[in-house]
């Protein structure tokens, strides 16, 4: 069961990449608008019910301070990816002007890496609830784990596809477009299962590291996700979605949580 959470996000990815076998252009902006709102919003949702408010239920013995892991974890959170926003060379889709440190990097790698950054943070947050869930901390179920790794599933298939899809359009062969979509998303099984296989130094600070992976997740949507979902001509089609992805995301965190 906890191998088939952790894999969930991955295959999310993988078949989002699979677009790519049957559309033959590019993504219209209306529909890249709507996928990205989507995960915006899933990850929003996941970020608060599914990461912060079991930080601060776990450190409950803090009393009024029990605020103070979350709060802490989810800076530390944001430091992390400002660090590796500015290490990392990689370009983001609509953007002519890479990011991160020099590079001679070709365009198809650096959108990859953009990608793939998304990516760590979410890996690290199923890690995190999986070992917790094993370590029998209150508050997290094995439900629980299970809806945070398959929401992050559901919004990782329109990244598999806004990944795939753009690099098929910039004269990559069909196929090398699909494994870059795919390899895209091969960090988050391995982020998670390093994180549990932690665990023994994980669980102390458990707290901590909740907050530090909804912190990390919510710079990648405020950074990235809201930007491309509003770019170019004025459409309410990407605040639409991310309302649906929010409720979504929510009756999954609550019913099987």
């Amino acid at each position: 069961m906890i191998w088939y959470g952790l894999l969930l996000p991955f295959l999310g990815t993988a078949l989002g990449a699979g677009c790519v076998l049957f559309m033959r252009s590019n993504l219209r902006p209306e529909l890249r608008r709507m996928l990205t709102g989507f995960a915006a919003g899933v990850m929003v949702v996941a970020s608060i019910w599914s990461l912060l408010i079991p930080a601060m239920e776990q450190a409950e013995e803090l009393k009024q301070w029990a605020f103070m892991p979350a709060v802490i974890g989810f800076w530390l959170g944001i430091a992390f990816l400002l660090i590796l926003d500015r290490l990392i060379p990689h370009l983001h889709q609509d953007s002519d002007e890479p990011e991160g440190l020099k590079s001679s990097l070709p365009k198809t790698a650096m959108l990859v890496l953009a990608v793939t950054l998304h990516n760590i943070p979410e890996g690290m947050a199923v890690g995190v609830v999986f070992a917790g869930c094993l370590a029998g901390e209150d508050g997290i179920t094995m439900a629980g784990a299970l809806a945070l790794a398959l929401g992050i599933a559901i919004q990782n298939f329109p990244e598999g596809a806004i990944i795939s899809m753009p690099l098929r359009s910039e004269g990559v062969s069909t196929g090398r477009a699909l494994y870059y979509g795919i390899l895209s998303g091969a960090v988050e099984p391995l982020a998670a299962g390093l994180t549990i296989a932690a665990a023994s130094l994980v669980i102390p600070v458990l707290p901590y590291l909740l907050g530090f992976a909804a912190g990390a997740m919510l710079y990648v949507v405020v950074e990235e996700l809201i930007p491309e979902m509003s770019f170019g001509q004025h459409s309410n089609w990407g605040t639409v979605f991310f309302a649906l992805g929010f409720t979504l995301m929510l009756a999954l965190d609550v019913g099987l949580g």
